[in-house]
C-alpha cells in the first residue's frame, strides 16, 4: 500500500514530465480503438452484400495493419520510459542510499507504470469512442449508407483488442523498467546529472566535403525518381534510390554539426548576438549526438507526409472520376470476328465455338438468351470499334519507334491499336457529354487520357508520324494526343484510341461492339435487381457456344471504387498518423531529456545576469531548429516523393492533389506543432525548477 502511494506521489509530482508521455499513450489508444471499431459502426449501415465484403475485406487489411502499429507504438513506449527514467536517476539513487532495495524500486515502477497505462486507456478510450462515433459519419457518407438507422455504437471487439494489445506493450515496459534498474549502480545514479554526452568535435573541413558528397548523392536518387520511372518496374531498380536516399539523409545530419559551427562562427554579427552562440552551440551538440535518430525521423516524417498526400489524393480523385468517367449508366462489350485472331483468344481460354460464334452485336447476343436488354433502357446507342495487324503502336509511333523502344523498353509495342469511325466516336461523346471532332478524309487523331502514353504518342505526333490503314494514308490533324475515353472507368485507362473518318472503315476488321444506355429507373433497388438478372445469365448453358457480352456498370464501378477508396484512405491516415504522432513523440522526449541535462546551464546564465525573456527566447529557437530540421529535410524529400506517386498514381488522376497537400499540411501543424508547443512548456518548466 505504501508503495502504492509513493507511486502515485510520484505521478503527481512529476506530471509536467509524464505530460508528453500521457498524452501520446492517450492518442495511441484512441486511434488504435477508432480504426479498428470501423466494422462496428457497419452495423447500422444499410449497404449493399457487395459493398459489405469490401468492408469486411478493409477490417482484414487494417487488422494487418494493427500488429504494425502496435510495434511502432511498442518502441515509442518503450523510448519514452527510457527518458523517465534518465530524468529520475537521481530520485533512484537515492532511495537505494536510504536502504530501499531494486525489488521495492521495481515495484514502484510497476505500480507507476500500471497507473499511467490504466489512465491512458480509460481517456484514451473514452475519446477513441466518442471519435469514432464521428468517424461512423465519415465511413457512412464514404458507403453512401443509409443513416436513418444511426445510433450510438460501441465497439467490443475493438475495446478488448485494443486493452489486450496496450496491455503487453505495458507488460514489455514493466519488464524493461526492472531489468534497468537491477543494472543500475548507485554511483552512478547519484552523478547522472553531473554527466554529459562525450562532444567529438568533428574537421568541419571533412563535414562540408561530407555535406557536398550527401547533395549529389541525394540529388541523384532525385533525378532516378522523378526521370527514371519506367526503369522502376523492378525491385531492384527500386532499392537503389530509397538506399541513396537513407545514405545521403544519414551523412547531411552527421556533416551538419560541424557544418554549423563554421558557417554561423564567420557571421560575427549574428552569431554573438544576445545568446545566439549558446543556442548553437547546444543544437550543433544535440546534431552531433543523435545523428542515426534524426535520420530515422526525418524518413518517418517522409514516409508520412507522402502516405497523407498519395492516401487522400486517391480518395478525391477516384471520387470525382465517379462522376467524370461514368456517364452513362451501363456499358456492355461484346467481342466480334475472334476467327480473325482466332490463336490469339485460344490463348485467353475461349473455345472454338464461342470464336466461330463471335458474329453478334451485344443487343443480338443477349437476344439469344432471351433477354430484350433495351426494355431496361430509356436511351442507348451502339457503336464499333476495329482493329488489324497492319497497325500496332509500334506502326504508330513512325521512325520514332527506335529511340522511344530504347527509353521505354518495358512496352509491348505489337499491341493491336483500337480504331473507331468519327461518327461511331462523336455519338459516344455526344451521350457523354463531352468534346466531339471533326477530320478530314486523310487525317486522323488520337484521343487518350493516361498520361504517360499520351506523353509517349506526343513524341511521334509532334514529328507528323503518318500511318497507313486500309490502304489509306494518313497524317495527324493534332500534334499531340486529344483528351477522350470510350469505356467507362473510375480511372483514367484510356491509352489511345484512333479516329478516323468513316470512309477509311473497312467492315471486315469490326473488333468489338458497345452498347451504352441510361436506365430507365433511377431507384437503386431496382438497378440491382436489373444487374443481377444480367448476371444470372452467366449461368445458362448457351454459354459454352456464345460469349455472353461483359459488362461495366456505374452502379458496380461506384461500390468498387468507394471499397478501394476507403481501405487506402484508412490505412493511409492509420499509418500516416502513427508515424506523425512517433516522429513528435521522440523528438519531444528527447528535448526534455537535452532539457533536464542542460538546467543547470541555464542556472549559471542566470547567474551572470541572463534575463528569462532571453532565456525563454533561445529555448524556444533550440526546440524549434530541432523539430524544423528533420520536418524541413523530409518535405524537400516529399517533393521529390510525391512526383514520384504522382506517376504512380496517374491512373487515377492527380488534379485533386492540392487539397490533399493542404490536408497534410493541417494534420502536420495540429500533431507536430502541437507537440512542439507541449514539449517547450514542459522544457520551460524543467529549467526553471530550483536547483
Amino acid at each position: 500500500m505504501m508503495l502504492c502511494k509513493l507511486s502515485l506521489k510520484n505521478i503527481k509530482k512529476s506530471i509536467k514530465d509524464y505530460a508528453i508521455y500521457f498524452f501520446t499513450l492517450i492518442l495511441g489508444v484512441a486511434i488504435f480503438y477508432v480504426f479498428n471499431a470501423l466494422d462496428s459502426q457497419t452495423v447500422m449501415m444499410d449497404v449493399s452484400k457487395s459493398t459489405k465484403d469490401l468492408i469486411k475485406f478493409m477490417m482484414t487489411m487494417l487488422s494487418s495493419v494493427s500488429v504494425f502499429v502496435s510495434f511502432v507504438l511498442g518502441f515509442l513506449i518503450i523510448y519514452a520510459s527510457r527518458f523517465l527514467m534518465k530524468r529520475r536517476n537521481k530520485e533512484f539513487g537515492i532511495y537505494l542510499t536510504l536502504g530501499m532495495s531494486r525489488r521495492k524500486i521495481s515495484l514502484i515502477l510497476f505500480f507507476e507504470t500500471l497507473l499511467i497505462g490504466f489512465l491512458s486507456l480509460i481517456v484514451g478510450l473514452g475519446l477513441g469512442v466518442i471519435l469514432s462515433q464521428l468517424m461512423s459519419l465519415v465511413v457512412a457518407n464514404m458507403f453512401e449508407a443509409n443513416l436513418t438507422k444511426f445510433a450510438f455504437i460501441f465497439s467490443k471487439s475493438a475495446f478488448f483488442k485494443t486493452i489486450i494489445y496496450f496491455s503487453i506493450m505495458y507488460l514489455i515496459v514493466m519488464i524493461f523498467n526492472t531489468f534497468m534498474v537491477s543494472r543500475c549502480k548507485l554511483i552512478d545514479l547519484l552523478n547522472a546529472a553531473k554527466k554529459t554526452e562525450t562532444q567529438k568535435l568533428k574537421n568541419p573541413y571533412l563535414c562540408i566535403i561530407v555535406f557536398l558528397f550527401a547533395v549529389i548523392l541525394l540529388g541523384r536518387a532525385y533525378y532516378i525518381v522523378t526521370h527514371d520511372f519506367l526503369t522502376l518496374q523492378e525491385f531492384s531498380n527500386v532499392m537503389k534510390p530509397i538506399i541513396m536516399g537513407v545514405v545521403a539523409t544519414f551523412l547531411i545530419f552527421w556533416s551538419l554539426s560541424g557544418l554549423i559551427i563554421k558557417f554561423m562562427s564567420s557571421l560575427k554579427s549574428f552569431y554573438y548576438k544576445d545568446l545566439n552562440s549558446f543556442t548553437l552551440r547546444q543544437f550543433s551538440s544535440k546534431v552531433n549526438t543523435t545523428v542515426f535518430g534524426s535520420t530515422i525521423i526525418c524518413l518517418m516524417l517522409f514516409i508520412t507526409i507522402c502516405l497523407l498526400s498519395s492516401c487522400l489524393t486517391i480518395k478525391n480523385s477516384m471520387n470525382a472520376n465517379i462522376k467524370k468517367l461514368t456517364p452513362a449508366d451501363a456499358m456492355f462489350t461484346v467481342n466480334m470476328n475472334m476467327d480473325r485472331y482466332y490463336d490469339n483468344y485460344r490463348n485467353y481460354g475461349y473455345n472454338d465455338s464461342q470464336i466461330k460464334n463471335s458474329k453478334y452485336s451485344v443487343k443480338e447476343m443477349f437476344e439469344l438468351f432471351n433477354f430484350d436488354i433495351t426494355s431496361y433502357f430509356k436511351d442507348y446507342i451502339e457503336v464499333n470499334s476495329y482493329a488489324t495487324s497492319d497497325l500496332t503502336f509500334n506502326h504508330t509511333l513512325g521512325s520514332k519507334l527506335d529511340s522511344i523502344r530504347t527509353q521505354f523498353p518495358f512496352l509491348n509495342y505489337d499491341t493491336f491499336e483500337m480504331i473507331m469511325k468519327i461518327s461511331d466516336y462523336n455519338k459516344v461523346a455526344k451521350f457523354y457529354g463531352t468534346h466531339e471532332y471533326s477530320l478530314n478524309d486523310d487525317e486522323y487523331i488520337i484521343v487518350a487520357d493516361f498520361k504517360s502514353m499520351v506523353n509517349i504518342r506526343n513524341i511521334a505526333l509532334e514529328n507528323g508520324e503518318t500511318i497507313n490503314l486500309f490502304g489509306h494514308n494518313l497524317k495527324p490533324k493534332y500534334n499531340g494526343c486529344q483528351d477522350g475515353f470510350l469505356e467507362m472507368s473510375s480511372q483514367h485507362i484510356n491509352t489511345g484510341i484512333i479516329l478516323v473518318a468513316d470512309s477509311v472503315i473497312d467492315e471486315d476488321y469490326q473488333f468489338e461492339n458497345y452498347f451504352i444506355g441510361n436506365y430507365k429507373t433511377s431507384d437503386k433497388n431496382k438497378i440491382m435487381e436489373i444487374e443481377n438478372n444480367i448476371n444470372e445469365l452467366s449461368k445458362d448453358p448457351k454459354t459454352s457456344e456464345y460469349l455472353l457480352p461483359s459488362g461495366s456498370t456505374k452502379l458496380a464501378i461506384k461500390e468498387a471504387t468507394v471499397g478501394l477508396s476507403a481501405m487506402v484512405t484508412f490505412i493511409g491516415l492509420y499509418l500516416g498518423i502513427i508515424f506523425l504522432i512517433s516522429s513528435a513523440a521522440i523528438l519531444g522526449l528527447k528535448e526534455l531529456s537535452e532539457s533536464s541535462d542542460n538546467k543547470e546551464r541555464f542556472i549559471v546564465l542566470r547567474k551572470i545576469g541572463v534575463d528569462e525573456k532571453m532565456l525563454d527566447k533561445a529555448l524556444f529557437r533550440q526546440i524549434g531548429i530541432f523539430f524544423m530540421l528533420p520536418l524541413i529535410l523530409a518535405i524537400i524529400h516529399s517533393i521529390f516523393g510525391i512526383v514520384f506517386a504522382l506517376q504512380v498514381l496517374e491512373v487515377f488522376g492527380t488534379e485533386e492533389i492540392l487539397p490533399s497537400i493542404i490536408m497534410t499540411v493541417i494534420f502536420i501543424i495540429f500533431i507536430y506543432g502541437g507537440y512542439f508547443l507541449i514539449t517547450y512548456n514542459c522544457s520551460r518548466n524543467i529549467i526553471k525548477e530550483k536547483y
